[in-house]
């Protein structure tokens, strides 16, 4: 039976996050995964974090995770493969919420291009109309998801933190957890449980509205060209929660809603990641339930690609993978509650967990120990 400061359930990134701002304090930390090693959500993704077009809170909260981000990529020997994001507009109403977000306080450090400046930056830009512009981001930055989050829990090895992979937590009592394969003493626990949340506290997850929401995603070819940023379209613009409150959004939605329902049925918005070798991450769709759906739609996918083909002019369009991603949804974007006197649940509840995790790690962490 070991000693630890604190035992941390979930080897994703959201748990990842509350052991590193531990560890920063020099505490003692036991990570308990139910899995070999992290499968779930965190890998699944763009490993986008995304700044600008969030929420006044969850700009500040994914500003200071970007730092955080950038320090443990250069320790841990994490590629950082793309700094930036393009959003393209394709309509003149895209262009005119644009206009209105980079006039305002959250628009801080972008930059409006308009149609002749945005073809110059990106020549395989291949929109059947001249696009009617684009916004720079400079705060972006992404890491590849599969493979970050494997070498950040490495690197926390190696930093003393220990693993015990493929052990499901069942619960903590006192300063007991136990687990699969025995129990750990620990003053404090965190359970970042993501999808796991409604087995291991039911009437929370009820309470929360605690669901599903599965992502379809692709991966294409290697391209011919070079992405200036993380590219995105008109249809993010009605689903982040910063671009979707300007009032110039309404106008936007309204045609979004005569031209492509088909994509707003389905949750559908482009984004475009890519890799070192030139491939692309490409999606994703949103369909919400109370258990993961395990069927794939193809014209979901289709629809995704033909999204992508109104903005990109694509070298190679073989797609040579493809997922389904699930992350937990809920009445309220983060669930963070005690359920104990020492042990806290924490649910990022909005598919934005590699983006924010770790600002909400260091809070949680200065809660449980001053």
């Amino acid at each position: 039976m070991a000693n630890f400061d604190l035992a941390v359930v979930g080897a994703g990134i959201v748990g990842l996050a509350h052991a590193l701002a531990a560890v920063r304090r020099g505490l003692r930390v036991a990570v308990i995964e139910r899995d070999a090693s992290a499968s779930d959500a965190s890998v699944r993704n763009f490993g986008f974090v995304t700044v600008t077009g969030q929420s006044v809170e969850g700009r500040a909260r994914a500003l200071r995770s970007r730092e955080t981000w950038e320090r443990v990529a250069r320790e841990a020997g994490i590629p950082i493969l793309q700094r930036g994001a393009v959003i393209v507009a394709q309509r003149e109403e895209a262009n005119a919420v644009l206009r209105e977000f980079a006039a305002g306080p959250m628009g801080e450090g972008c930059e409006l291009w308009d149609a002749e400046r945005a073809k110059r930056e990106m020549p395989m830009l291949a929109l059947a109309l001249a696009p009617a512009g684009a916004l720079w981001s400079p705060h972006e930055i992404r890491i590849e998801a599969r493979e970050a989050i494997p070498r950040l829990a490495a690197w926390l090895a190696s930093s003393g933190v220990a693993f015990h992979w493929g052990s499901a937590a069942f619960g903590f009592e006192g300063s007991r957890l136990r687990h699969a394969h025995g129990t750990i003493e620990a003053g404090a626990a965190v359970f970042a449980t993501g999808n796991g949340t409604r087995a291991l506290f039911p009437e929370i997850a009820k309470r929360e509205g605690i669901r599903l929401c599965k992502l379809q995603m692709m991966r294409l070819a290697p391209q011919s060209f070079r992405l200036p940023g993380v590219a995105m379209s008109d249809l993010s613009l009605v689903r982040y929660g910063g671009f979707a409150s300007q009032p110039s959004a309404k106008p936007l939605r309204a045609r979004l809603e005569r031209e492509r329902e088909d994509c707003l049925a389905r949750g559908i918005h482009v984004i475009a990641a890519q890799g070192e070798d030139g491939s692309l991450v490409v999606g994703d769709s949103h369909a919400y339930g109370e258990t993961a759906d395990a069927f794939s739609d193809a014209a979901t996918d289709d629809l995704i690609l033909n999204e992508l083909g109104a903005i990109l002019h694509l070298s190679a369009d073989a797609v040579t993978q493809r997922w389904s991603g699930y992350y937990p949804v809920a009445n309220r974007p983060l669930v963070r509650e005690a359920v104990g006197d020492r042990a806290r649940l924490v649910v990022v509840t909005s598919g934005t967990g590699m983006s924010m995790a770790f600002d909400i790690g260091e809070e949680t962490i200065a809660e449980l120990f001053g």
